[in-house]
C-alpha cells in the first residue's frame, strides 16, 4: 500500500506538506490508535495528519521521526514523494522484455 497525502495548504504561502505516516504505520502493522498511544496524541490526530487535514507541530514531527527511527525528511516533504518502488527499482513504465502481453 502506498499513500502520500498533502496536508492542507498553509494560508500564508499555500505550501502543502506530504507525509508517509500511513505507509510506515501499515508496514509495521500499527493501527492509528497504537501509534497515537505511543506518541501520546489522539488517534484522530494521526488520522488528520495522514489525510492532510492537519500539519503536526515541529515537536510532534520529531516524536514521529524518533518513533519510526527515520529522519524527518523521510516522513515529511513539501514535494510529493516518489513511490518507494520507483526509488528502489527505478522508473519501470514499460513491461519487462518478453512480457509485452498480460496473460
Amino acid at each position: 500500500m502506498y499513500m502520500e497525502l498533502p496536508s492542507g495548504s498553509d494560508a500564508r504561502n499555500g505550501q502543502a506538506l506530504y507525509n508517509r505516516i500511513a505507509v510506515l504505520r501499515t508496514e509495521r502493522g500499527l493501527s492509528r490508535n497504537a501509534l497515537a498511544n505511543a506518541l501520546q496524541v489522539s488517534y484522530q490526530t494521526i488520522g488528520y495528519i495522514e489525510r492532510g487535514d492537519f500539519k503536526p507541530s515541529l515537536e510532534l514531527a520529531f516524536r514521529i521521526s524518533e518513533y519510526f527511527g527515520l529522519p524527518i525528511e523521510a516522513i515529511f516533504s513539501r514535494k510529493p514523494f516518489q513511490p518507494l518502488s520507483e526509488q528502489v527499482y527505478g522508473n519501470r513504465n514499460s513491461p519487462p522484455a518478453g512480457n509485452s502481453k498480460l496473460r
